[in-house]
């Protein structure tokens, strides 16, 4: 028996732990060739459990019966020659890259402090670095794959953060760059046949998200602190409907709420319940996908 995806091959960054390990499960589990990145690769590399190496071996566990697995890459996406590395890696071993998920961030140990963005470091600004411009990085690298095979699909991680103040400038400038570079790259990406989009996620409960509301929750907004948060898995199961969804092109370009696609695609979480939407509370995307609208003013 093969999955949905069997013969895909796809790379998900920051997948040690946490958004991108539950991404790569799912895709694994639906049949896809999964190259697992991250820059733990020994647990006391980092407070929080996971590595690139064990995600890897659960993505192989998990793809047993519908065909895919994972490949462990240690990499730092502030770093542009491991990036290319990984790249050369696929196209070397795969011939191909079908879905780049880029969901790689670095948050600032005082992301939830206080404090107003010139009390802070700019040391802060590693959050643009990995972030942003990895996201830029990889997304180049990507397309040298998938325009020449004229199919892919490259997935932005972004959130509510883009249109309401969540955690302070820096956090959100960098939501609402990822989303504006997701929805140009696909103008670009358009006559090619490779669908660029970003997706926005709620709370979701990753190991970071529940150490944090265990030890910092009063420091968050109610608008957070009172969503019913996903699993890891939740936005998955979203990507993997997209990546095997035949008009994937009419999407191209915009920002959606997880929450709404899944209703859209008929999915619940991974324990069968549904995720809501928190765009009453929370704010609208901006961007409408590129075949809805004139992008180029004409």
């Amino acid at each position: 028996m093969t999955g949905p995806l069997a013969g895909k091959v796809a790379v998900v960054t920051g997948a040690s732990r946490g958004i991108g390990k539950g991404i790569a499960l799912v895709l694994a589990e639906q049949g896809a060739t999964v190259y697992v990145t991250g820059r733990t690769v020994r647990e006391e590399d980092y407070y929080l459990p996971g590595t690139v190496g064990a995600t890897a071996a659960e993505c192989c566990q998990r793809g047993e019966q519908g065909g895919g697995k994972g490949i462990a890459v240690a990499c730092d996406h502030g770093d542009d020659a491991a990036v290319a590395a990984l790249f050369a890696q696929v196209k070397a071993e795969q011939g191909r890259l079908d879905v780049l998920v880029n969901n790689a961030f670095t948050l600032s140990d005082d992301l939830l402090e206080p404090r107003r963005f010139w009390e802070k470091p700019l040391s802060n600004l590693e959050m643009w670095n990995v972030g942003v411009k990895s996201n830029y990085v990889a997304a180049w690298h990507a397309a040298q794959l998938m325009v020449p095979q004229k199919s892919g699909l490259i997935v932005a991680i972004s959130g509510f953060a883009a249109v309401t103040y969540t955690y302070g400038v820096v956090f959100g400038t960098s939501k609402s760059a990822v989303d504006r570079m997701a929805r140009d790259m696909a103008i670009e990406l358009e006559p090619h046949g490779v669908a660029s989009l970003a997706i926005w996620q709620g709370l979701t409960l990753t190991e970071k998200a529940k150490d944090n509301l265990a030890k910092m929750g009063d420091k968050m907004t109610s608008s957070i602190t009172s969503m019913h948060g996903s699993s890891v898995e939740h936005p998955g199961r979203v990507i993997a409907a997209l990546a095997t969804d035949v008009d994937i092109m009419k999407r191209s370009g915009g920002e959606f709420i997880t929450a709404e696609l899944a209703r859209e695609y008929g999915l619940t979480d991974a324990d069968g319940s549904v995720i809501e939407s928190a765009r009453a509370t929370r704010g609208s995307p901006v961007w409408k996908p590129i075949s809805e609208v004139d992008y180029r003013g004409k």
